[in-house]
């Protein structure tokens, strides 16, 4: 664990001022961006999904809970686990008061393979309001390529053939089993569109890691396990 460097003040400003700039000309990029994903175009959902809920089975257009956008984040949660993905719950931690995102007329919702008691047990546990469903059963995972099994779907992810994504170097995220993502729906009427599906937008969802970004230590994940925040007992 490295001290800061330590200069006078009129140095620190001097070096403050060249970092404004590229944080400013990083600010208009992500602006330009986020333009950009807000201009694609749609695709109709044919596909009657079904997902188990709490209180029942439920439908993709149940989960906007009446409201015109939904958000779901594909939180890695296999069948077979007791608990879900740490960095899913990381991210999960992150998503803050529902209130700010439903006065703008929209859901945010998780959906998992894990069956809904295991689900429900987890999310209790943690103590997270925001809805949380399974889609055991469906073909939701496998259509949007967040469950990697070769024997019901070719494996794709971040919009890369598997043979892609090892020839860049990423042959972890071609392995059978479960990936996190998030996709972004919107109803007109009825009709449920496909917005937007990201798989590495998690950096921009994590508030805990941008304000880490803004310290001499930064987000210290390779010297501080990643766990589920009920664990950190001993930082607390």
């Amino acid at each position: 664990m490295s001290v800061p460097r330590i200069v006078s003040a009129d140095e620190w400003l001097a070096e403050r001022h060249e970092l404004l700039a590229a944080e400013e000309q990083a600010t208009e990029m992500l602006t330009r961006v986020t333009e950009r994903r807000r201009e694609l175009p749609a695709v109709r959902v044919e596909k009657a999904y079904e997902f188990g809920g709490p209180d029942g089975p439920v439908s993709l257009l149940d989960m906007f809970e009446g409201r015109v956008q939904l958000i779901v984040q594909h939180f890695m949660f296999d069948p077979s686990w007791d608990e879900g993905c740490p960095v899913c719950s990381y991210q999960a931690d992150n998503i803050g008061e529902l209130a700010h995102v439903h006065a703008r007329n929209t859901t945010f919702a998780a959906v998992s393979r894990a069956p809904i008691g295991k689900i429900e047990a987890f999310r209790q546990r943690m103590g997270w309001a925001f809805p949380w469903y399974s889609s055991l059963g469906s073909d939701f995972n496998y259509d949007f390529h967040v469950t990697h099994d070769e024997d019901v779907a070719p494996i794709q992810w971040n919009f890369r053939t598997k043979q892609e994504l090892i020839d860049r170097g990423d042959a972890w995220a071609a392995r059978p089993g479960e990936q996190g993502g998030v996709s972004v729906f919107y109803r007109d009427g009825d009709t449920v569109l496909h917005t937007y599906t990201g798989y590495t937008a998690s950096e921009l969802l994590c508030a805990t890691d941008q304000y880490l970004d803004l310290t001499p230590l930064g987000r210290q994940h390779e010297s501080v396990e990643l766990q589920h925040h009920d664990r950190y007992a001993a930082h607390s």
